[in-house]
């Protein structure tokens, strides 16, 4: 499983996959601002912040350059040289490639903030799903904060409906009969029901206190929003903001955000 999923990885975030573009983009704006309000409702001066599946640095960079002490650690090495080459002298951060699974490196309760916006978007089994959980909740202090990203099933069935001739021609055929994506290595994406994220997350000593929908129904509109004058976003966002903790919203979000404070 490991080395599929990095051959799978390395393929999709260094040829299919333009991450630094869309999170550049109007519509990934939201999916970054929404988070970035969010985690900074938590974050006091002095906090180290470690993040888990760093991608190309986008949030990151973002915090070192506040001023805050940094730890990236990413999948793909295509990606970590990419982070790599945007820190400046001013920076506190180390940024190495590593996996999820395996903080080995750091000790028991090291970091204040503990960010995983990537990697459950990408395992695909219940042990290696919990295995990553335990890891970032072991290497974050007692009471530190822990903000992990996920993906929703019923967004990946939206995104289908939207593309042309997919429903007949493309439909994904490993969906099951209640139309959840099955996790396996070939689809890329593991995503979750928003409740059945929620149950994994209740076996671990935690408490939660945001379960936001960081872009909400942006992505499924993305041409729209990229096109919108600013005065124009600015009210999205400010809609987007208002409702993007709205459980009966949330379905559709392509990205979730579980917030959560480590017992």
């Amino acid at each position: 499983m490991g080395n599929d999923r990095e051959r799978i990885l390395n393929n999709f975030y260094s040829v299919e996959c333009d991450e630094e573009e869309r999170l550049l983009s109007q519509h990934g704006r939201v999916e970054f601002l929404t988070t970035i309000k969010y985690i900074d409702k938590y974050l006091k001066p002095g906090d180290k912040i470690l993040e888990v599946g760093a991608g190309t640095g986008r949030y990151s960079l973002y915090y070192a350059e506040k001023g805050y002490d940094v730890t990236a650690i990413e999948y793909v090495k295509h990606n970590v040289e990419i982070l790599k080459s945007k820190i400046n002298e001013n920076m506190n951060i180390e940024a190495h490639q590593g996996d999820a699974l395996d903080l080995s490196r750091y000790d028991d309760n090291t970091f204040d903030v503990t960010l995983v916006l990537g990697p459950l978007y990408h395992l695909y089994d219940d042990n290696d799903i919990n295995k990553a959980i335990k890891e970032v909740i072991r290497v974050t202090k007692k009471e530190g904060i822990i903000a992990i990203a996920y993906l929703t099933s019923d967004s990946i069935m939206i995104d289908w409906v939207l593309m042309d001739n997919h429903l007949i021609n493309g439909y994904p055929n490993d969906y099951n009969d209640t139309f959840k994506l099955v996790r396996y290595p070939e689809g890329v994406f593991a995503p979750f029901y928003i409740s059945e994220f929620k149950n994994i997350m209740n076996k671990f000593d935690v408490e939660l206190l945001h379960n936001v929908a960081t872009d909400g129904f942006t992505n499924h509109v993305k041409e729209k929003i990229d096109s919108l004058t600013k005065e124009e976003f600015d009210i999205w966002m400010k809609y987007h903001l208002s409702t993007c903790e709205r459980e009966d919203l949330q379905g559709y979000s392509n990205h979730m955000l579980y917030i959560c404070k480590k017992k």
